[in-house]
């Protein structure tokens, strides 16, 4: 692979500034955040006055924790735009969520916001290795999802060339990466294995792609994942943070030279850590709940957001903002099984070491005389009955790794190449079949 790791002449100076200069930029812009939110969003006023607390009360960074945390049913129950801060039409961008689990959340941005949003995204780009003139292939969904249209306006920004192919039409995928000879891809983890299946069906080789770096996003993934893509495509892979409430894609980006961490771009987002149970602010380097609170947003302020991603504060390293770990799963994606906590991503990391098994799995959930049952759906590497004989021993064989790692019995059952439902945005990893009481 190629060392893509960016000049120190051309990162934006706050990048590398010292925690002296970033705190002074966060408490300032902090300030005017909850301000902003208090005077503009009746929401936050009333939510502020309830906690006993005024924006004038914030005198130093660790007292944002005397603030009340914001949920995503606080963004429901305004819906649709009961959360903006500005007159509507000053908002220039609406994006939303797709609403299968309740009310659409909806989010809206200012020209200041989306310039913002391009220069956090250019930030994250770059880092992974990005130069203006490179070619992206954007294969993240376009529309009210801010993953396309996010990533496009960071590309714009840091003048690449882009081809904003969206999800889907994984045939034409392939054809167009080889053809316009793409240097980045951004797209799901999972939908990127879905290609690199595509490369194995067109006889290509993907080690030969012109790729250069994948930037992944959107879900959890494992470094045994990565390890796995960057083998298969001969390129680095590096993960991108962010959420719609938040902002979108760009909030945190990991750094190609050192893949240790997603930092987090903090002259924008405020991070904290806390004990997802009690509510308390964690120290860093401690496993929580992640918490972002916005610090220049002008149409969507966003006051201690609590994303339900489960991850810990790091040092800078590549550069002198913090990092978040990988996330390691969600507060409302933990499955517990017979008491057992487990995470989708601790199936994955298991299955990642199973030769003879391919990457994509599903869990299935059911309710059994008196327990609850789980029930991985695997299939094999490669089709044929060799292929098909030696995944059910690799089924086996993942089995009992589950059970020595996490603790848990699972049935994991290997069926026939494309048993699993591919994904071409977020890959859906658990179906919860038991009775609803």
């Amino acid at each position: 692979m190629k060392d893509l790791t960016p000049a120190k002449s051309d990162l934006n100076p706050i990048e590398i500034a010292s925690r002296d200069e970033i705190a002074s930029v966060q408490l300032a812009r902090m300030k005017w955040s909850l301000n902003h939110a208090y005077t503009n969003v009746p929401h936050y006023k009333k939510a502020f006055d309830e906690a006993g607390v005024h924006p004038d009360d914030l005198k130093t960074l660790s007292d944002l924790s005397k603030f009340p945390f914001t949920v995503k049913q606080d963004l429901r129950n305004n819906y649709p735009f009961g959360m903006f801060a500005v007159p509507r039409e000053r908002v220039q961008r609406i994006h939303a969520s797709s609403g299968t689990t309740g009310q659409p959340t909806v989010v809206g941005y200012t020209a200041k916001d989306l310039e913002n949003w391009g220069e956090v995204v250019a930030r994250s780009l770059r880092a992974a290795g990005m130069r203006p003139g490179d070619m992206l292939h954007n294969a993240y969904g376009y529309g009210l999802f801010t993953g396309g249209l996010g990533i496009h306006l960071g590309a714009d920004a840091l003048g690449l060339t882009t081809i904003p192919i969206s999800g889907g039409m994984t045939q034409r995928q392939v054809r167009l990466i080889e053809d316009f000879g793409a240097k980045g891809i951004t797209v799901t983890p999972s939908y990127c294995l879905s290609i690199l299946d595509e490369y194995a069906e067109q006889g290509l080789a993907p080690k030969k792609s012109p790729l250069e770096v994948g930037i992944f996003g959107a879900e959890p993934w494992t470094n045994a994942m990565r390890r796995e893509i960057e083998d298969a495509f001969d390129m680095h892979a590096v993960d991108i943070y962010g959420l719609s409430e938040v902002i979108g894609p760009g909030v945190s980006m990991e750094c190609v030279e050192t893949k240790d961490g997603l930092h987090i771009w903090e002259d924008h987002f405020y991070p904290e850590i806390i004990n997802p149970e009690t509510g308390d602010v964690c120290e860093d380097g401690e496993l929580g709940e992640l918490v972002f609170t916005s610090l220049t947003k002008e149409a969507f302020p966003i006051i201690r957001y609590r994303t339900r991603d489960l991850t810990r504060l790091l040092p800078g390293t590549a550069r002198s903002m913090r990092r978040m770990e990988k996330v390691t799963g969600r507060t409302d994606d933990m499955i517990i099984l017979r008491g057992v906590n487990v995470f989708p991503t601790q199936i994955e990391e298991q299955l990642m070491t199973v030769p003879s098994l391919a990457p994509h799995f599903q869990i299935e959930l059911t309710k059994g005389d008196r327990m609850d049952q789980m029930t991985i759906h695997t299939e094999p590497a490669k089709a044929g009955i060799v292929a098909e004989s030696t995944a059910q021993a690799g089924a086996e064989e993942l089995a009992r790794k589950i059970k020595a790692s996490i603790g848990i019995t699972a049935k994991v059952l290997a069926g026939k190449v494309g048993n699993v439902p591919r994904s071409q945005g977020k890959a859906v990893r658990l179906i919860d079949n038991r009775p609803k009481d």
